[in-house]
């Protein structure tokens, strides 16, 4: 294989932090290449100079053996270079045909957009997928699987020689992933080289011809796959031998602090029924789009109810906004962080202390100095690096990002929290820190829900399980009574009949 991309002596700083020292990093024709490293190791920033979003301190970049001169966005897209984000860049009201062409669409000679011609060359950047996909739909009715393959034809009706897919399958399913997989391999036949970036490594295993760990913004090592095991993947990742993936706890599960009667939404939940106790971890499980984050918002007060009763300390409770919810002492930490859970404009004080406003102010003013002391510990006692708490959250990497929303809940101190997707797209390391704060909040007596799509951390981390099917509770079972087979089987809706699953549940409700 010849070389098709060389980035080399590559760094890079921003206010207090210095992103990159000194990288090199190589591509192959018909190559993927895997990056990996723990959050803040400088793969996004990397990428992001590839790309032509940023401009290096130092360093070359040579394609085809021949430096580039100019770096910027337009530059690097017209020398085939195309980025599929983590954080899809599609625009949802427009259809998957204007997507794919926004800003190249073809024209009459009046001017106007000549849609028949738009449609039949989405349908041909389209045809390698072998999808059943329409260009007139709209981006919005489309499923996250579906919406990366259109960001990944956008990139390639941009004639793209070189593809950089960062964590592409965060949001996909089993099926979803195989299918991106054989698409991969498609691409990789024609002559497109990636380069590949995720946190699940055991698909960076199965994947990649060649693997370069970042750490700290420096190239650790490169090695073809094969060289390198998954252990000493991590080792090199953290620095250090991870001695757990997950770490253990003893459970001690107290009082029942909340309890969940028939909950019923049209199209988000139907008859669901649990109980959760103090000091215990209860993982939700299903498929992408089960209605497992459904279920949640219909408790949380996102969505109104159509029937079913919330018990919050042996009192029913009406929750009727996200407001009632947080008043009553539930606090959501959401699958979309950077959408939902922050305000990435602001600093990690301003973002920390939105849960709060209200405790901390008097007459209207906020008490700075008493919250300040309160982020600050936070801040210490998380290990969430920053230069301070004046930086602004988007400068954060993902990990660190996601342990400022959580601060903003553990500040409020609540009762119940709800974890949906917790450690979705942040590396290993980080991981085992966000379980940990989850274990210890058990141990201090409140009650925890984490929702993942991760089946072997929902089966290591939780102490009960539940199963969600087409917005029903399917099966509830304690940890260690059932494989991971069969959970996946509940989970596709072919273990039990619709009547055997609801009799499951009140049997399993009635025991806890």
């Amino acid at each position: 294989m010849d070389h098709l991309l060389r980035m080399s002596g590559i760094s890079k700083s921003f206010p207090g932090v210095k992103a990159l020292q000194d990288v090199s990093f190589d591509l192959m024709q018909g190559e993927l290449h895997a990056l990996v490293g723990e959050n803040g190791a400088g793969k996004s920033t990397l990428m992001k100079i590839l790309s032509g979003l940023y401009k290096s301190d130092t360093g070359d970049i040579f394609l085809h053996g021949k430096r580039m001169a100019a770096t910027g966005l337009k530059e690097m897209i017209t020398a085939g270079i195309g980025v599929i984000y983590q954080e899809l860049n599609l625009i949802s009201h427009l259809s998957v045909a204007e997507n794919i062409f926004i800003g190249r669409e073809p024209r009459h000679a009046i001017g106007t957009i000549d849609w028949k011609t738009l449609h039949q060359a989405a349908r041909e950047v389209l045809k390698p997928f072998e999808l059943d996909l329409d260009p007139r739909q709209k981006v919005y009715t489309l499923g996250p699987a579906h919406q990366q393959i259109v960001e990944i034809a956008k990139a390639l009706s941009l004639k793209a020689e070189i593809l950089v897919m960062d964590e592409p399958t965060a949001a996909l399913t089993g099926n979803e992933v195989d299918r991106l997989f054989r698409i991969i391999q498609k691409l990789k036949s024609s002559g497109v080289s990636i380069i590949y970036i995720s946190h699940r490594l055991e698909e960076v295993q199965s994947l990649a011809d060649r693997i370069t760990v970042l750490r700290d913004g420096k190239v650790i090592v490169t090695e073809r796959c094969g060289e390198m095991s998954t252990d000493e993947m991590i080792k090199h990742m953290v620095g250090r031998t991870l001695k757990e993936k997950f770490p253990r706890y003893e459970s001690a599960p107290g009082e029942e602090v909340l309890r969940v009667e028939n909950l019923t939404r049209k199209g988000a939940c139907d008859h669901v029924s649990f109980s959760l106790r103090s000091g215990e971890i209860l993982g939700f499980t299903g498929l992408v789009g089960a209605g497992r984050t459904e279920i949640m918002e219909t408790i949380y007060g996102c969505k109104r109810k159509d029937s079913g009763e919330i018990i919050l300390n042996g009192e029913s409770v009406s929750i009727r906004s996200c407001k009632d919810a947080v008043q009553k002492g539930i606090g959501l930490i959401p699958e979309e962080r950077k959408r939902q859970g922050l305000i990435l404009g602001l600093s990690v004080f301003d973002n920390a202390a939105l849960a709060v406003l209200d405790r901390y102010s008097k007459i209207g003013i906020l008490q700075r100095k008493k919250i300040s002391r309160e982020v600050q510990h936070m801040i210490d006692s998380m290990d969430i690096k920053t230069p301070s708490y004046r930086q602004l959250v988007r400068n954060l990497s993902g990990g660190n990002q996601q342990k400022v929303v959580l601060a903003k809940w553990f500040l409020r101190h609540c009762k119940v929290y709800i974890f949906d997707e917790p450690t979705r797209g942040i590396d290993v390391g980080a991981k085992v820190e966000i379980y940990k704060l989850m274990q210890n909040l058990a141990r201090n007596g409140s009650a925890v829900i984490m929702i993942s799509s991760e089946l072997p951390e929902v089966m290591n981390i939780s102490d009960r399980i539940a199963v969600v099917f087409n917005g029903r509770i399917v099966k509830e079972f304690n940890k260690g009574d059932l494989s991971e087979e069969q959970v996946m089987e509940y989970s596709l809706g072919l273990h039990s009949t619709a009547a055997d699953s609801l009799n499951d549940v009140k049997e399993d409700h009635e025991k806890h």
